[in-house]
């Protein structure tokens, strides 16, 4: 398996980079180092399965080579504050703040874009919703964090349907979507059914949302 870590070099972003290699997956690190530093990354430096270029994932297209032989993308750049802003909506509910910061995280449209297999990658999921490919109910959205209620029905618009991205996304049969979205794959329509767990989301690592939560409530 083979990993695309954007915002690789940050505190966060770094601490995947070694929960990814500890398991066994390579790891290609972009970072434009304006928040993070090469030095998080010093102590990998000697570590064949783990590249690092410095770049912008804003200068890059979803066909950009950087991306070719990737299996998933996890997205860090800039997800400090994007974290830092759920983390907050999270502990204002009642219960499980790291359980609601999983579901406020999947209730993005970009998530649900990507989980209902209309992009190959999240990157690709935000630039869909960010060109007006996307439809929520029936009228455009171009606003990636925009939150999905249940009920909603989120689809592609119809004359995007023919796009190659969408349709390599949808024949990917590596990935498949998770039952808390009923999706109807000829319509490329997909209806946020619930709230998931952490278990229902098909992460490619194990994921720890209490750490998240501990982190920010310093």
């Amino acid at each position: 398996m083979n990993i695309l870590l954007t915002g690789g070099a940050g505190f966060i972003g770094s601490h995947m980079v070694d929960v990814l290699r500890d398991a066994g997956i390579a790891v290609r690190v972009i970072d434009n180092l304006s928040g993070g530093r090469e030095s998080n990354l010093a102590h990998r430096a000697s570590d064949p399965d783990l590249a690092f270029e410095r770049t912008d994932i804003r200068s890059l297209e979803p066909e950009s080579p950087v991306f070719r032989g990737v299996d998933y993308v996890f997205h860090f750049a800039g997800i400090g504050d994007t974290l830092r802003g759920i983390y907050h909506d999270a502990i204002r509910m009642k219960g499980d703040s790291g359980a609601h910061l999983i579901g406020l995280l999947e209730r993005r449209l970009d998530a649900v874009v990507f989980r209902s297999k209309f992009a190959p990658t999240p990157f690709a999921a935000r630039q869909l919703i960010n060109h007006g490919h996307i439809l929520v109910n029936g009228k455009k959205v171009n606003i990636a964090s925009f939150r999905c209620k249940v009920g909603d029905v989120i689809e592609v618009k119809e004359k995007s349907k023919q796009l190659a991205l969408v349709l390599e996304s949808q024949a990917l049969a590596e990935r498949d979507v998770p039952d808390y979205i009923e999706l109807d794959g000829a319509k490329m329509t997909a209806k946020f059914a619930r709230i998931p767990a952490l278990s229902d989301v098909p992460y490619a690592v194990r994921m720890e949302p209490h750490l998240v939560v501990e982190y920010y409530s310093r």
